[in-house]
């Protein structure tokens, strides 16, 4: 596990001193330290103390290679502790991240739960996990806060990572979308070489009519979002963002821990 040292409160977030003591487990289905996602969450959740963990990370790269999809099987992409990306099958991923919860609940020496609440730092849909503290998935959050902001739109696009996942991708927004909303879906890795991809699929959906887009990973930076925001000219919103913002609001009413060290 990698705590993160905490930092200082912005205007507009939940004040540090409510939320110093506070320990969020960041389970990532890569490998951990997360250190293109942890500067955007710490940024909005100041004063947390992250713990990451990945569902990988005690995984030889052999090992991770036997991950591979299986022949109709869901994708999932992640990054790995050096940087590079891998996919793996979503089958693999839900066993893998249902270990990494039990371990980073492990009790402490009083016999609580080592953090306070676990935030699972992928969009894509996990079946029922096993969880003792408080377990965040921004799945829900992105798919219903599109479909809030959505309302009344002709039409909406998102971003997902591989082409294998479009399908799927419009499959899970078109229910929270109005009826009559069209869901418009374009791929573009958030891991290696990703700008020209982004903006090309940005204004390919600006193109197509969508007043709004999404992006579908929790591999999108805040930077990724403006960069589709201002060359597709169409707002953008992004997983991470979604999911640190109602998580800091939930952290801010649990129960105070102790100080730490």
């Amino acid at each position: 596990m990698n705590p993160l040292p905490t930092t200082s409160a912005s205007a507009g977030q939940p004040h540090k001193d409510a939320l110093l003591t506070r320990r969020l487990a960041v389970i990532t289905i890569g490998q951990s330290p997360r250190t293109d996602l942890t500067p955007d969450l710490q940024r909005w959740l100041p004063g947390v103390r992250l713990v990451e963990r990945g569902a990988l990370d005690h995984l030889s790269p052999d090992q991770i290679a036997g991950l591979a999809p299986r022949a109709g099987e869901r994708v999932l992409t992640t990054r790995l502790r050096d940087g590079s990306s891998v996919i793996i099958g979503h089958d693999f991923a839900d066993e893998l991240v249902q270990q990494a919860i039990v371990a980073v609940e492990s009790a402490d020496p009083d016999h609580q739960p080592a953090v306070d609440a676990v935030l699972l730092a992928c969009t894509g849909e996990f079946p029922p996990l096993r969880h003792r503290t408080p377990l965040f998935h921004p799945d829900a959050m992105l798919t219903h806060a599109v479909g809030a902001l959505a309302r009344g739109m002709q039409c909406v696009g998102v971003i997902c990572p591989l082409p294998e996942q479009m399908e799927e991708t419009v499959i899970k927004f078109a229910p929270v979308a109005d009826r009559d909303t069209q869901v418009e879906v374009r791929a573009a890795t958030p891991y290696s070489d990703a700008r020209a991809g982004l903006v090309e699929a940005g204004q390919e959906l600006a193109s197509a009519g969508a007043e709004l887009i999404a992006l579908d990973c929790i591999g999108y930076s805040d930077a990724m979002r403006r960069l589709v925001a201002d060359t597709s000219g169409v707002p953008t919103v992004i997983g991470r963002a979604a999911a640190a913002r109602l998580v800091g609001e939930a952290l801010e009413s649990l129960p105070r821990r102790g100080s730490e060290n």
